[in-house]
């Protein structure tokens, strides 16, 4: 967990500076390009990498197509401020894949208070030493059951809120993909909603931290509404005062039994209330039916370990 805290204080740290000449430059053939999208299209239905100058942009991109990976060329210094498309997200995916390495989303709102940095519509997507801080969502997604989200030392900051007239947004909503993997990444300071909510039958939620102390009338830290199989484990956990909803840390299955979640495994997690927070909760309430297997948690007073519901 100390690699993941000391990235994450050189991510917010990072200065911002203004871009240069042909920012977006394909590295299989060298080639620059003004924008995102001109490089994206570039690439069309092939493969490459899109490596992307220290700078702040209010750009956005949409791939159709491909396996690109977005990548900044010093970790931290790439910025995506505000730029929107299709009312969605800064990038809107739904090629075979993407990967994203060492970018910076911020300030994503649009209309229907459901903007993302990334919106992922189809294919595989991987993330990693990325940070998503100040907006509606950090990441959301479409359905692609045969798809795979990975998430790896990500830091997801100031996001979610449940606007009056609208639904919530999440700092991580995953739709009807079919695997979520989420490790060693960081989740803080959350403006509504949930920090993850999944509908993916399979998650992995491994070697992250949760910390609520500083929410703003936040809901569950993690929220399987479906239910799922996997694994939650050595996950750091602190609950804050200013909650929507504290019953659970954890909750399974609260909008139905879609996926079985027999078999899951929450286990080697720690636990607690902010200082001066008394109040009681559940660190996982169950409405799945279903096995699972909670165990070697250490919690905090006032939490019970497993709550049926």
């Amino acid at each position: 967990m100390r690699a993941a805290f000391v990235l994450i204080a050189a991510l917010l740290a990072a200065p911002l500076s203004a871009a240069g000449e042909a920012p977006f430059v394909v590295q299989e053939t060298g080639k620059g390009y003004p924008s995102l999208q001109q490089a994206v299209d570039a690439i069309g239905g092939g493969s490459g990498t899109i490596l992307i100058a220290p700078g702040t942009y209010a750009q956005c991109a949409v791939q159709e197509a491909g396996r690109i990976a977005y990548v900044a060329r010093e970790a931290g210094r790439a910025v995506f401020d505000g730029g929107i498309c299709e009312g969605k997200a800064a990038l809107v995916l739904r090629g075979r894949s993407a990967r994203v390495e060492g970018l910076v989303f911020q300030a994503m709102r649009v209309p229907d208070r459901n903007g993302a940095g990334i919106r992922i519509e189809r294919g595989d997507l991987t993330v990693s030493e990325s940070l998503f801080r100040e907006s509606e969502n950090g990441i959301l997604s479409a359905d692609d059951p045969a798809g795979t989200i990975r998430i790896d030392h990500a830091t997801f900051s100031r996001l979610g809120g449940c606007p009056e007239g609208h639904g919530c947004a999440h700092s991580l909503y995953v739709g009807g993909y079919g695997r979520l993997f989420v490790t060693r990444s960081r989740f803080e300071r959350g403006a509504g909603g949930h920090y993850v909510k999944s509908r993916a039958p399979l998650v992995e939620i491994t070697d992250s931290s949760f910390d609520d102390t500083a929410g703003r009338a936040t809901n569950y830290m993690i929220d399987l509404p479906n239910g799922a199989t996997g694994t939650i484990a050595r996950n750091i956990f602190v609950q804050g005062r200013d909650k929507e909803n504290y019953s659970a840390f954890v909750m399974v299955a609260a909008e139905g039994r879609d996926n079985s979640s027999d078999g899951l495994a929450i286990a080697g997690n720690d636990a607690r209330l902010a200082p001066g927070v008394e109040r009681k909760t559940s660190f996982v309430a169950d409405a799945s039916g279903g096995r699972l297997s909670v165990s070697g948690n250490r919690l905090g007073p006032g939490i019970t370990a497993y709550e049926k519901r």
